[in-house]
């Protein structure tokens, strides 16, 4: 059968060329309040939901490629992925490092992303492993239009008889009242899970992110007091304001032994237009340096910042480096001298 590129609410378009064409994925909204309110938890299947990538494998008329969310065939960094891929199907899954069954941060992930090549040592020492979501395609069978519920089904039966390494399924969780799933979500953190998926039972695999058909309930983030170190002209229609902040934590020098700033992360969203002009004059009234589009400011002003976890990186100075950072709040209010210092950062690291 000739591969095909899947087209929202339609048939399968037949693919004419030869080379394999990216699936859309399927994406979800975040689980806000109001909807958690509406639910009715009956219609909904949860799992989990992990930290990892979204790929696509399609395998089929002899061939295996492996897509990103994006469309980006990014086989050639995981040939191992690639070689343990020998079936006919189209199936959905996260892409992680695996050891001994326990789910490595996403910074050991990071390793094997974006790379031409890859080692037998980057190999062993970050095994990639997919955990499947869902089934698309089987043997020419397009299952797209099939309920959820269908799909899994159909998912597990394939893949309790063809085994293919490297893979495993994602966890159903057992059906529970909406208090103890609350409960379960807000105890996630403790477990190094990102968050709950929430699939309805009947949703068909559409391409794009349809309303109500799969919530992501991410876990509760994490918050930290940092100074605005340095402040950089934003992109398109942000291009005229200093939009773009790296901001710092405290820590002992160990050369003088006085307090110093070292960054622990950059963002660029999380405020309104209104408070974006407050801190755009406030740069202007307290650039120290600048460097092109770079503007150093005295160490006054403290955001609050939010973000889904930290993990250890040998590319910044701190040691640290944040995933997902964004501006909770502007603290106007609170001295720089009472920002968190970077032990408090540390100590955020799981595992």
């Amino acid at each position: 059968m000739p591969l095909v590129d899947w087209v929202e609410g339609g048939a399968p378009k037949p693919n004419t060329t030869n080379e394999p064409v990216f699936r859309t994925l399927m994406l979800s909204h975040a689980l806000e309040d109001a909807d958690w309110a509406a639910l009715d938890l009956s219609e909904f299947a949860a799992e989990w939901k992990w930290d990892g990538i979204r790929v696509q494998i399609v395998a089929t008329g002899g061939e295996t490629r492996l897509y990103s969310r994006t469309g980006d065939d990014i086989g050639r960094a995981f040939p191992d992925v690639i070689e343990s891929m020998r079936f006919d199907a189209v199936v959905d899954g996260e892409l992680l490092v695996v050891r001994e069954g326990e789910v490595a941060p996403f910074n050991d992930l990071q390793q094997r992303l974006n790379r031409k090549t890859v080692s037998a040592k980057q190999m062993a020492t970050y095994p990639a492993h997919i955990r499947l979501y869902d089934m698309l395609m089987l043997e020419g069978e397009d299952l797209r239009a099939l309920p959820f519920v269908e799909r899994r089904a159909r998912l597990e039966a394939w893949h309790s008889q063809v085994r293919p390494t490297r893979t495993d399924l994602s966890e159903i969780i057992p059906a529970m009242q909406k208090a103890e799933l609350y409960q379960l979500w807000s105890d996630i953190r403790a477990a190094s899970i990102e968050g709950l998926m929430l699939k309805r039972r009947q949703s068909r695999y559409v391409a794009g992110r349809p309303k109500g058909e799969w919530y992501k309930w991410k876990r509760a983030p994490l918050t930290l007091d940092c100074v605005l170190m340095y402040a950089q002209r934003g992109s398109g229609k942000r291009s005229s304001d200093y939009s773009d902040y790296t901001f710092g934590a405290w820590r002992k020098s160990a050369e003088t032994g006085a307090e110093e700033l070292v960054p622990v992360g950059k963002a660029y969203f999380g405020f309104t237009d209104a408070e974006l002009l407050q801190i755009d004059r406030w740069v202007r009234a307290h650039t120290t340096e600048s460097f092109g589009p770079v503007r150093a400011v005295t160490p006054e002003l403290v955001f609050e910042v939010a973000f889904d976890a930290v993990q250890r990186s040998t590319r910044h100075k701190s040691g640290v480096a944040m995933r997902f950072p964004r501006i909770s709040r502007i603290r106007w209010d609170k001295p720089a001298a009472e920002a968190d210092r970077l032990g408090t950062l540390m100590a955020m690291i799981e595992g």
